[in-house]
């Protein structure tokens, strides 16, 4: 027997979406943040 699920409704879809698409970007925040962090602490500055 096969069992019929409905598809989650379109609202949880779409949360789950930003969901993700804001952790990917604190991610990227976060990886960014460490290699500025980094390249200062080896004395690479912007002037």
């Amino acid at each position: 027997m096969q069992d019929k699920t409905s598809p989650a409704p379109w609202w949880k879809r779409i949360g789950w979406l930003v969901v993700i698409w804001s952790a990917s970007v604190l991610g990227l925040f976060a990886v960014a943040s460490m290699f500025r962090l980094l390249m200062n602490a080896a004395g690479m500055r912007t002037h």
